[in-house]
Formats: structure tokens, C-alpha cells, sequence
């Protein structure tokens, strides 16, 4: 363990954080309904953030297809977050294990990692009681994010806790009050965005902080894993294997999703806030330009 000399600024936050918490926070087993009845009709995703909207696919698909189609997304989504958040957490409980556990900051890291633990199993809960698989990425993505927790550190973890947390928040809140969408999955998306905040806050402050007199070889060594990572975040958002659920062969309706220029700018608008505010302190640059454009986070012109 290694005692730390406290910053006052990164004390201040955390104690912060740490009493928001204490506030306000929520335990999905007590606050959903799980036996409330699924509502026929409603949808579960907008019908214009859905991999497909706007192809020739999608032209084909019944109405009930459609929302089929956005249910197996969404379980898609909440399975494949789970499994971000539980590489998250890893980087998280590193962070802390060689930390001091008397400082405001490693006890606040503790919280989030609570925090995490009822957001996954409230994903994984929504995805049964909807009926759906759990998706989660495809094995050899799977298999390769072992890696992330032992060559992540820094600024670009930080950064990935970013991107991860800040696509879904965006997507979560345009959706949470939606009267179109089931009720259900508005309270998941309401209770992320909300004890997100605190994450996102805590998060930006450390990257800022790590950003700050880095230079040279460890900037780019930075920007490259986070570039890298971040396009692995939105390219596993969706699994291939959704589109079985409404006939489409799996390869045909991955490919046709990623080259819909639809859903490329659901990305782009879900990643807005969060790539403007990395490339304000520095992470968004070479060695890691090609990975950001192929992640639709950045457009072809940068």
C-alpha cells in the first residue's frame, strides 16, 4: 500500500462525492417494480436509435419487429455495459489496492465500485425479466478485454470509464422520460443517469489531473489505448447475434448496421459531450486518429 500525500483539490471532490452519495443513491431490488407487467406496444429503444433504422432491413420489418428488434438491442446494450463496468471495476479495485484507504479518494473509488455492483445486476436483472438473452460481447472481444484491466492506467482509464459511461448516459437520458418507451426500462435508465453523474464528475477530475504535465511518449501511449478502447465500446454496443431474433442473419444485419449512416450518428451524438472534452485537455491526437474515426466518434475529416 502506498500512503499518499492528500491533495487538497482531489479530497475535496471525493468528500464531495462521498456525501451525495450518502444522500442519494438507489437499490434496484427496493426501488423497481420487477413483477409490474411489460406494457404491449411500448417501445424499448426509440425506433431512430435502433442499428437499423433507415436501411432497407429495417423497411422490411413489421412494426412488431421493430420493437423486437429494439428490445434484443437494449438487453444487448445493458449485457455488454455489465461487462464494461466489471472491467471498470478491476481498474477501479487496482486503483485502491495501492492506494492509501484513509483518503477521501480511495473511499470514494470504494463507493463507485458499489455503485457498479448494483448497476450490473440491475442490467442483468432487466434482461431477464424482458426476455432476452444475455448478449454481451462476441468471445474473442471478450477474451482480449482480460487485457484491459492490467495495460489500463491513468488518464486513458479514466478516459475508457469516460466514454463507456457518458454514450450510455446520453442515449439513457434522452430516453428516461420517453412516454413511447416501457416503463421499465426508463426506471434502468433513470437510476443509471442519475448516480452516473457522480462517476462522470470523479472521472473527468482524474483525467485533468493525469493530463496535466503529461508530455512525449506517455501522451501518446495514453491516447492510443484510450482511441483503441473506444472503439471497442461502440462497436460491441450491439451484438451480431440480435438480429436472429427478427430473421436477419446475424453478419448481414451487423454489417448493414455499421455502415448505416443512421447509426453513425447516433455515436456521434451519443459520444458529443464527452470526445469535446477530451480533446480540450489532450487525449484526442495521434498515434490514435485512425481508431477514433473507425469508432464514429470523429468524422473522416479529422
Amino acid at each position: 500500500m502506498t500512503r499518499t500525500l492528500r491533495e487538497t483539490g482531489r479530497e475535496k471532490t471525493a468528500e464531495r462525492l462521498l456525501k451525495s452519495s450518502a444522500n442519494k443513491f438507489y437499490d434496484p431490488e427496493v426501488d423497481i417494480d420487477w413483477e409490474a407487467p411489460l406494457v404491449e406496444g411500448k417501445h424499448y429503444i426509440p425506433e431512430h436509435r435502433c442499428t437499423l433504422y433507415g436501411t432497407p432491413l429495417w423497411e422490411r420489418l413489421t412494426p412488431q419487429q421493430r420493437i423486437e428488434l429494439g428490445k434484443h438491442e437494449v438487453a444487448s446494450i445493458a449485457t455488454n455495459g455489465l461487462w464494461f463496468e466489471i472491467l471498470l471495476m478491476q481498474m477501479l479495485l487496482k486503483e485502491v489496492y495501492k492506494s492509501d484507504p484513509t483518503t477521501s479518494h480511495a473511499q470514494y473509488a470504494l463507493t463507485e465500485i458499489a455503485d457498479e455492483c448494483r448497476h450490473s445486476t440491475m442490467f442483468a436483472r432487466m434482461t431477464e425479466r424482458i426476455g432476452c438473452p444475455p448478449y454481451g460481447p462476441v468471445a474473442w472481444r471478450r477474451r482480449v478485454g482480460k487485457l484491459l484491466p492490467v495495460i489500463g492506467y491513468g488518464p486513458a482509464m479514466y478516459g475508457s470509464i469516460l466514454v463507456a459511461e457518458e454514450i450510455l448516459d446520453r442515449m439513457q437520458r434522452e430516453q428516461m422520460n420517453d412516454p413511447q418507451i416501457q416503463p421499465l426500462v426508463r426506471m434502468v435508465n433513470r437510476i443509471h443517469v442519475l448516480e452516473e453523474a457522480r462517476h462522470v464528475t470523479f472521472a473527468r477530475e482524474e483525467v485533468k489531473r493525469g493530463m496535466a504535465n503529461m508530455s512525449g511518449p506517455e501522451k501518446s501511449y495514453q491516447r492510443l489505448l484510450l482511441a483503441m478502447v473506444s472503439h471497442e465500446i461502440t462497436r460491441s454496443l450491439v451484438n451480431p447475434a440480435v438480429y436472429k431474433a427478427v430473421g436477419i442473419r446475424p453478419r448481414d444485419g451487423y454489417r448493414a448496421a455499421m455502415n448505416n449512416p443512421h447509426w453513425q450518428r447516433t455515436v456521434r451524438y451519443a459520444g458529443e459531450r464527452i470526445m469535446q472534452f477530451l480533446d480540450e485537455v489532450g487525449l484526442v491526437g495521434a498515434p490514435g486518429m485512425p481508431w477514433w474515426r473507425r469508432s464514429f466518434l470523429v468524422g473522416e475529416d479529422r
